[in-house]
């Protein structure tokens, strides 16, 4: 599962079931609907670990910080799903908001670059 455009990839390693996120996106609050649901379809393969790699997301707007939220969400209420998130404490929105994400699912392991 991949999805690529000129400003930002998503990619899905079915092999480590790391989802790996590369540029910047600056998108309208529906425009995020199809990476939603290529991160619903990696929930219903319920591996027992997911690895969220933010490393490489150097912008992210509201709108995407919400679609973020509301993945971890879900993810907390299947609750059989491990998630880990990697980020880059250079990045500021990452340092900012990525430790709001363990408010919504406690059990959210983060890893620092």
């Amino acid at each position: 599962m991949k999805i690529t455009t000129n400003d930002y990839s998503i990619k899905y390693d079915t092999e480590t079931a790391t989802i790996s996120w590369q540029g910047f996106m600056r998108l309208n609050g529906k425009e995020y609907d199809p990476i939603l649901q290529l991160l619903n379809q990696v929930i219903d393969l319920e591996p027992p670990i997911i690895t969220l790699n933010l490393q490489g997301l150097e912008a992210l707007n509201s709108s995407g910080i919400s679609m973020l939220g509301r993945f971890v969400f879900s993810l907390a209420k299947k609750k059989k799903i491990q998630l880990i998130v990697q980020g880059d404490k250079k990045i500021i929105w990452q340092r900012k908001w990525v430790i709001n994400f363990q408010r919504l699912m406690p059990s959210l392991l983060l890893e620092w670059k």
